[in-house]
């Protein structure tokens, strides 16, 4: 009976935590192979910026007029989507 407990204890630890990690790592991986270049993205340190070359590992983000920076794609965060774009504009006016 212990040993049934056992198992049904790994299996749930294997179900709550490893499960969605890897859901979160797969979908981390599916959005940084599909940036391209005139993405808006988010890095993970906070800095907006739209993407202006994509490298082997690297990207470079213009965050302003002339300002690029070489960031690694691992530190994107998430896209931002058009109409979040349009949402901070509206908030800045």
């Amino acid at each position: 009976m212990d040993f049934v407990i056992l198992i049904a204890f790994g299996l749930l630890m294997y179900l709550v935590l490893f499960l969605p990690q890897q859901r979160r790592a797969r979908e981390h991986k599916k959005l940084i192979d599909s940036l391209g270049e005139g993405d808006e993205v988010l890095t993970n340190a906070g800095v907006f910026g739209f993407v202006s070359a994509v490298d082997d590992e690297v990207i470079w983000l213009e965050v302003a007029d002339g300002v690029e920076l070489r960031v690694a794609k691992a530190s994107v965060a998430n896209k931002v989507s058009a109409s979040e774009a349009a949402a901070d504009e509206e908030e800045d006016e």
